[in-house]
């Protein structure tokens, strides 16, 4: 052994070079410690201790840890990954929750060892144990991924009862009014706080939704509408003329038409009845259909608008068309209106005296097509995309009505028109939002027009691209006016960086242009 006495005693040997790092945060809304700011503390902290350096960051704001729809954060770090895009050796995860808290715990481990396979480290930093793939820390892990849905599955179960009895107390959960009716906004005293308009929501989690009556004129018209259909025997068609003819329009300031009259006929908060859970989509799993025995219902907590021997004798009209009738029966009915008319239409079918409505025979034969099968009617084109159609205006006032109260959320001044559903956001600038659907070309491509307003021509243009199937948001399109010079665009799958540009996994960022930062006045 050679000793080189000339080596100062209190030198050091070099630190070890520093880890190229990725760090990802996921914001969920059920605890503060989950705060983005709080977990890339304590990311940052763990990273300075272990020799870290962050180099990205990939970020969920506000998103559920039950499924990979909708969190672009993660699956960009997947995209990444698999591109090859990826320039660090380490994943920073606060903790096992973070990645997920999927209800099948394979489901995490999955995304997990994705990340692995592709030679990157995952580390937890706010654990007790080293993600270093030993028998202890894999099975800590798989506990604490069970404990994590667990968890989702108990908050999911007490939201579900908490909501229930804000019903049965008479509180509005979400909905327009409806025509006759107005919302009104109460403290937690019950007292009046104002009425909310179209599309306003309330901004402190104390305050409640009530239902009251709307203006006299709409309310009389409301109670005309019963008294004609129960008392005088006028069918919907009937009325709808009879109130047309007159200029009334609905709540949305359309005409009238049978189904509108319909709604009016068989809604039970007209009586003063709140019900709720007709439909769920508990744990983002999918929405179901209750049987009316899960409905959540309480029985005279609204003002009512007409008594409830009017209501039980309307229903049992309506009632009497479908529900006393076989399928057997019922089909009959529908072939003498493809007899007497030469051809089937969902209008057709509702404008039939004496028979159901088209509705009523989606709901019992799952579909008017089916239907339609059934009585030997075979449409000249594919009427599908009718049924497209009706779904997509049913979903765009609730993502207007959503993007509202994210701007809002995000500190921003939002005014709606009712008429024509334009947001003018901070007195700044307007927008508008379509939902485009997809349709899919005999080769298999896939295709989306879009027809931008050159009416309204608002300042920007926000476009839901719909997914091959037209069940979910696909992406978002943010088109500003002052760089689009054409009416009508024809997107593909992928379009190159002249629209792509545009292209957005969810609608965050659009959210942030409503936000706004105080700055000190300067001296």
């Amino acid at each position: 052994m050679v000793i080189n006495w000339n080596t100062p005693q209190d030198e050091e040997p070099p630190d070890p070079p520093r880890v190229r790092a990725a760090e990802y945060v996921r914001m969920s809304t059920d605890h503060q410690q989950y705060s983005t700011d709080n977990q890339a503390v304590a990311i940052r902290r763990f990273a300075e201790d272990h020799g870290y350096d962050v180099v990205h960051t990939y970020t969920d704001d506000g998103k559920s840890g039950l499924n990979l729809s909708g969190r672009s954060g993660l699956k960009l770090l997947l995209a990444d990954i698999d591109a090859g895009r990826t320039d660090f050796q380490t994943l920073l995860v606060y903790d096992v929750s973070r990645l997920g808290r999927f209800q099948d715990p394979d489901e995490a481990a999955m995304h997990e060892l994705h990340i692995r396979t592709a030679g990157i480290q995952v580390e937890y930093c706010a654990e007790q144990f080293r993600n270093d793939g030993s028998i202890s820390s894999s099975i800590i892990k798989t506990v604490k991924r069970s404990m994590a849905a667990e968890y989702s599955r108990e908050l999911s179960v007490k939201v579900f009862a908490g909501q229930a009895n804000l019903i049965r107390r008479g509180y509005r959960q979400g909905g327009a009014a409806g025509f006759g009716l107005r919302r009104l906004l109460v403290d937690v005293n019950g007292e009046p706080k104002g009425e909310l308009g179209r599309g306003e929501q309330k901004s402190i989690a104390t305050d409640r939704v009530i239902l009251v009556p709307g203006p006299a004129e709409e309310v009389a018209v409301v109670q005309e509408i019963y008294r004609l259909f129960t008392a005088e025997g006028k069918s919907e068609r009937d009325i709808v003329g009879l109130l047309n003819a007159r200029g009334i329009v609905t709540d949305l300031r359309r005409p009238w038409s049978r189904g509108t009259v319909h709604q009016v006929l068989i809604n039970e908060k007209y009586v003063g009845d709140n019900v709720w859970a007709r439909t769920s989509f508990k744990l983002k799993n999918r929405h179901v259909a209750n049987a009316e025995g899960e409905w959540i219902r309480a029985e005279g907590v609204f003002a009512p608008l007409v008594d409830r021997a009017s209501f039980t004798r309307a229903r049992e009209i309506i009632d009497a068309r479908s529900d006393r009738l076989s399928d057997t029966k019922m089909l009959e009915l529908l072939a003498s209106i493809l007899e007497g008319q030469g051809m089937l239409t969902g209008l057709i079918i509702d404008e039939a005296e004496d028979a159901p409505s088209s509705s009523a025979y989606r709901t019992r034969f799952g579909g008017l097509l089916r239907a339609y099968e059934l009585v030997g009617f075979a449409p000249d084109r594919d009427y599908r995309y009718l049924e497209i159609n009706r779904k997509l205006r049913r979903l765009h006032p609730v993502i207007v009505a959503d993007t509202i109260a994210a701007l809002r959320h995000a500190g921003g001044q939002v005014e709606g028109n009712p008429d024509t559903d334009l947001l003018t956001v901070n007195g700044e600038f307007t927008a508008s939002l379509v939902v485009v659907r997809c349709v899919t070309t005999a080769s298999g491509s896939l295709r989306w027009k879009i027809r931008l307003d050159t009416a309204l021509r608002p300042d920007l243009t926000v476009v839901v691209r719909m997914d091959s199937g037209n069940e979910l948001p696909r992406d978002y399109y943010l088109l500003p006016r002052l760089d689009m010079g054409e009416a009508v665009l024809q997107l593909c799958e992928h379009n190159g960086l002249s629209l792509d540009a545009y292209r957005f996994d969810d609608l965050s960022a659009f959210h942030r242009m409503a936000a706004r930062r105080s700055w000190a006045h300067a001296a």
